[in-house]
This record gives C-alpha cells, sequence and structure tokens, in this order.
C-alpha cells in the first residue's frame, strides 16, 4: 500500500481515458486502503470471456496471485473503500459511528477511477475491490460506487477484474447494476444469526438489510447471470459465537443462496471500537473453520458427518476436522484397490487429486505398496492407519484398546 501512495503522489503514469481530476489527497487513499485490511478477497479467477482489442485489461481464468499480505492472502487488487463514513453502529468497527475512529475521508467516482488505472497502467494492481461505509445514507453511496465500476467499463474499456461490496440495505436497482459491471458481488454477513448481530449492531436488521440482499443477487444470478457470484464474510468469535453457529450459518449461506465462497476472519480488537478490549481469537479457528468449509463444499461431507468434529461445547479442537472425524467414526482401514472415489475422500491424507489418481492407477493394475500411494500424493503419515494393502494394514492404539 506505501508503495502505491509513493507512486499516485508523483503521479508517474500516462493518461488515457478521461481526463484525471485532481489527484487525491495521499493521507485519503491510505486512509481507505488501510480500512480494509479486515476484508478478505482472496479469489480473482472470472470465467468471463474479453474479446476484442479496443479495451485495456483482461481477466484471468486461473486467479491472480501476485501481491501477498503478510499473513499470507493474496491481495493482488486495489483494495479500497468508497468512503469510511458511516452512520451505522457496529461495536468491532473502526469506521462506526460509535468508535473514536480518525478523519473521514471519501473519493469521488471520477476521481477512483483515475486513481485505479494510474495504478493499474503502473503494473501494480489488477483489478479492483471497493467496499464502503455507508455514508450518511447508503443509497447515494451505493450508487456512488457503482458509478465508479461503470466509469472503468465504459470511460477506460477497463475489462480487468471487479469485486464490488453491497452494502447492507442497498437499493435493488444498484444491486442489479453493480452486477452488471462486477465480476463478483459480495454481503458480509458478519455473524451468524439476527441476536448475535444484535449483540454487536442495533443499526442492522440481519433479514431486511443482509439476507433479503442476498436473495435479490441469487436471483439476479439464476436470471441474468454473474461471472463469479457472490461470496460473504464471518468475523470470527466477535460476538462470542461458537464454531458450530458460524458452521451452521455457512450451511446456510451455500444451501439456499448458493454462494461461491464463504470467507472467516479471526477477531481482532481494534483500538477506539466499543470491543478494544475483547480478547484476540486465535488464528488457527480460522483456520480449521476454513478446513471444515472445504470438506463441505470440496469433498462433500454431509453437515451431519461434520457435526463429529466438534466438542461438547461446540467448538472445533486446534486439530485436524478430518482426522477427528474419522477417528470419531471409528472409521476401517479400506483398501485403495476397491474402495470408492467416496471412501477414498474419507480418509486423512488423501484429497481430490489423489483419490482421482488411486482410481486411475487401478485401471493399469493392482496398487501394491505405500511407497506407490506416496507418490500419487497421499500424505502416508495420516493414511496409513486407515489403508489395507494385501490385507495387511496400521492400526490405530484405539483399536488395539477396543
Amino acid at each position: 500500500m506505501e508503495r502505491m501512495i509513493a507512486l499516485a503522489r508523483q503521479g508517474r503514469f500516462d493518461s488515457e481515458g478521461p481526463a484525471p481530476s485532481v489527484r487525491p489527497d495521499i493521507e485519503k487513499v491510505y486512509a481507505l486502503g488501510e480500512a480494509t485490511k479486515h476484508d478478505i478477497c482472496v479469489s480473482t479467477a472470472s470465467p468471463r470471456s474479453v474479446s476484442g482489442i479496443d479495451r485495456i485489461g483482461n481477466v484471468c481464468a486461473g486467479g491472480i496471485c501476485h501481491a501477498y499480505a503478510h499473513d499470507g492472502r493474496c491481495v493482488s487488487m486495489f483494495k479500497t473503500l468508497y468512503t469510511n463514513a458511516c452512520t451505522h453502529e457496529c461495536a468491532y468497527c473502526s469506521n462506526a459511528s460509535c468508535s473514536s475512529g480518525g478523519a473521514v475521508y471519501s473519493y469521488t467516482p471520477h476521481e477512483l477511477a483515475s486513481l485505479f488505472m494510474d495504478l493499474y497502467r503502473g503494473n501494480y494492481v489488477e483489478g479492483l475491490f471497493l467496499s464502503s461505509g455507508v455514508g450518511a445514507d447508503e443509497y447515494e453511496t451505493m450508487a456512488s460506487m457503482v458509478e465508479t465500476a461503470e466509469m472503468l467499463r465504459t470511460a477506460y474499456r477497463f475489462q480487468g477484474y471487479v469485486h464490488l461490496k453491497i452494502l447492507p440495505g442497498a437499493d435493488r436497482d444498484h444491486i442489479r447494476r453493480a452486477m452488471s459491471v462486477s465480476d463478483r458481488v459480495s454481503v458480509n454477513i458478519e455473524v451468524p444469526s439476527s441476536s448475535r448481530l444484535s449483540e454487536i449492531c442495533a443499526t442492522k436488521d440481519f433479514k431486511t438489510d443482509i439476507l433479503r440482499r442476498q436473495r435479490y443477487i441469487q436471483r439476479f444470478v439464476s436470471k441474468e447471470g454473474a461471472p463469479a457470484g457472490q461470496t460473504t464474510q464471518l468475523v470470527v468469535g466477535g460476538a462470542g459465537e461458537t464454531d458450530v453457529e458460524i458452521f451452521k450459518a455457512t450451511v446456510r449461506e451455500y444451501h439456499k443462496f448458493g454462494l461461491k465462497r464463504v470467507y472467516y476472519s479471526a477477531f481482532t480488537p481494534v483500538p477506539g471500537t466499543i470491543l478494544e478490549s475483547q480478547c484476540m481469537q486465535p488464528a488457527w479457528r480460522e483456520h480449521r473453520l476454513y478446513q471444515m468449509d472445504w470438506l463441505y463444499r470440496i469433498y462433500h461431507y454431509s453437515s451431519c458427518e461434520l457435526m463429529s468434529a466438534f466438542d461438547c461445547s461446540d467448538h472445533l479442537a486446534n486439530t485436524d476436522p478430518k482426522r477427528a472425524i474419522a477417528q470419531a467414526s471409528g472409521l476401517s482401514p479400506v483398501d485403495p484397490n476397491i474402495a470408492s472415489y467416496d471412501e477414498l475422500l474419507r480418509v486423512p491424507g488423501i484429497g481430490p487429486v489423489s483419490a482421482r489418481r488411486i482410481l486411475a492407477a487401478r485401471t493399469r493394475g493392482s496398487i501394491r505398496s505405500r511407497k506407490e500411494l506416496a507418490a500419487m500424493g497421499v500424505v502416508m503419515c495420516r493414511a496409513s492407519p486407515y489403508l489395507s494393502l494385501g490385507g495387511w494394514h496400521d492400526s490405530l492404539l484405539a483399536r488395539w484398546m477396543a
């Protein structure tokens, strides 16, 4: 971010498209960029096709991963708020009206579009991730965000990646327009339920401001299509919710609203907010929820299967949930020469790629050794107790004591 700010200050880029506006104040660029650091945007892949030569930019079907944050997250997009002014009272947010935040800043559509194109031409960013506080009115702020994206698409002919956040309570027409110029849109639900939201924000209605907007997006996706669909984000532990609550909310988001991804962000107290004295949540809790999400979304575990990973207090332990589920279910050793794809996926250390390799290898002959399995990508230190080859298998202490 500091490097991009320096480039914006120096103004070294070529001008193309509309005449540039007055270059934004450097403190504004930094403040509005810094305010999005807890907003996660990992995937920049889009199946949208781009054609013609009278354009600038392109999308990448495999994702754009050219820059990373300190914690390893991909941040290849220019990630910023439109404004940090907000009338909502989210207890964890530095931009909330109840927080003792700093100066209030806001872009104009022309100013932000011009700045982004400067950074794009300098080859420092390849897409835009635009979020915002609601400003004085979510209608006007959302309209300005959409106008920025429309300006990039039309006036600047930018055909690269654009992710727009949909503000809680946004107008239905603005959502439709946003989807027409975006590769991906998202509404952050932050918490798993209405009751949890009421504990940290009295100015938002969970069902009306958030879930109804997700329903609007889902309907537009089904009727008009959207290149990369919608996503959402949950704050882990901000409202004292359990991992079971978060997981059930995740299942609901995938099942009811057809989301592409659910992202998780471990709660970090921010100075000047109501929750500044609340304990920071461990990063491993976020990581374990991502593993559960992967098991549900990619491995197609049922929600009932996954419930065995939680302890009696409805939380996950800091251990591999796939292994915990295998142990809790008493998974018997499976023979990789006869096991089905789904049975192979239940074995710790075997993922979709290695499972497909095993199935392909069986067409050429029997698998006879663990060395062969390791060559196919199986993590044998995890898988061995759950595999049987030629009638032989390792054992777990629990089996000996049974």
